[in-house]
């Protein structure tokens, strides 16, 4: 590396990464997202996404992993840290966001830093410490039913609080919109009185802005995307189309969804009924063969793919999801149908193609691991958190561009519009 790292990026999972790094490359960085831990320093750039698969593991795994990005990322030269998290907050009463951060601030001797998830452009928002979803509170979104990280309090202090040693406190609206200068002071305050997180409303950019202006010498932010617009111009950088620069795209395009959000079932839908060749996945067929399964569905995109692009997707309504649950089993199903579909991207680009769209956080984890995807150069955005990328896939002798989506991202038309875009 040339240069030291700006800003170094601990991501809890895959999608959450390029949602991040989008997010850099919008406000002018130059970023290049790792699939785990790098063995070796990265070209320069600006800024680099570490991306973890530790939203759901056990906490002791999950702060293990993120203490060896740290590290890495500290070796590089850089000097300030955001551990990234869900826009929705997801997590349990036992983690792992609390026992993450709290273990980063110790590493990092630091006392304080701010929390929130809030991303106002992509309908995230944070007020009194409450997180909205749209109109609707968390606790009343589709998130009240996720299969793994169900979200039923709203409140972010609690929920902060429950998985947290150290006290968690609430930085209010008021001050924000006050600007910097006030935040700095409340943030004084707080560490002054022994709290150790302080939950930040924001329900617009300007909020972000301001916040991303009084956490200039932070050691450490944990947010969701959204702070990230800020922290380039405390660098002096500013938008600009080369940050998001991209070799021309080009073979074959596909999607592969195994997210169950409501946006992604949405997507799903809208595809099909534009006409779109689109193949069903069945976990309890997987249960009793996977091979014969994975099979079949290449097979069938095999005589579809010269026609426009196909969708292999597990995305199903959240009481069919809970059937297989209740007969496989929540963590057994989960990984039979990741697996499976990892399987089938990996199939789909050794048969051409090198335009590939992977709807899930956790889906998008397998599928690159399959690929042997190492990092990811990020360009241009699709929808608000979601970016086409551009990597090495070694496991299949080729260069693809991908877009990893979050399961609550992107419009009903995000699959069409995304190779639209790439065009």
């Amino acid at each position: 590396m040339t240069r030291p790292l700006l800003l170094g990026c601990i991501a809890d999972d895959f999608t959450g990464a390029t949602d991040l790094a989008n997010n850099l490359v919008r406000a002018g960085m130059q970023v290049v997202q790792t699939i785990g831990v790098p063995r070796a320093p990265v070209d320069s750039v600006d800024a680099v996404v570490v991306a973890l698969k530790s939203r759901t593991i056990p906490a002791a795994e999950a702060v293990a992993q993120s203490l060896a990005a740290l590290q890495w990322l500290q070796a590089q030269g850089c000097s300030q840290f955001y551990f990234k998290v869900c826009s929705t907050f997801d997590s349990t009463p036992q983690g792992n966001i609390g026992p993450v951060a709290e273990a980063l601030l110790q590493a990092l001797g630091a006392d304080f830093c701010c929390v929130t998830p809030a991303f106002p452009e992509n309908a995230r928002t944070v007020y009194k410490g409450h997180l909205f979803v749209g109109d609707v509170l968390l606790s009343e979104s589709g998130m009240r039913q996720h299969p793994l990280t169900p979200m039923t309090d709203a409140n972010l202090v609690r929920v902060m609080q429950a998985q947290s040693r150290g006290r968690v406190g609430l930085i209010e609206h008021a001050v924000v919109r006050a600007g910097a200068g006030p935040l700095r002071a409340r943030i004084a305050q707080l560490r002054g009185e022994g709290v150790r997180f302080g939950i930040v409303d924001a329900v617009a950019d300007a909020d972000l802005l301001a916040l991303g202006e009084a956490l200039r010498d932070a050691p450490l932010v944990v947010a969701g995307s959204g702070v990230a617009i800020a922290l380039p111009r405390n660098h002096g950088l500013a938008p600009r189309p080369e940050a998001a620069a991209l070799p021309p795209a080009g073979g074959l395009r596909a999607i592969v969804s195994g997210s169950c959000s409501q946006a992604t079932q949405a997507q799903v839908a809208d595809f099909i009924a534009a006409g779109g060749a689109a193949r069903a996945i069945d976990p309890l067929q997987l249960a009793d063969d996977r091979e014969g399964v994975v099979r079949e569905a290449l097979d069938w995109a095999a005589g579809e793919l010269g026609h426009g692009a196909v969708l292999v997707y597990s995305t199903d309504r959240p009481e069919s999801v809970r059937a297989v649950q209740e007969r496989l089993g929540v963590q057994q199903a989960g990984a039979l149908v990741e697996d499976a579909l990892a399987s089938i991207a990996k199939g789909l680009v050794q048969r051409g193609v090198r335009q590939l769209v992977v709807a899930g956080g956790e889906t998008s984890g397998a599928v690159v691991q399959a690929l042997g995807v190492a990092q990811m150069r990020i360009g241009r955005q699709i929808d608000p958190g979601v970016p086409w990328c551009h990597a090495a896939a070694p496991a299949c002798d080729a260069q693809l561009h991908l877009a990893l989506k979050s399961g609550n991202f992107g419009s009903a038309d995000f699959f069409r519009k995304a190779f639209a875009l790439l065009a």
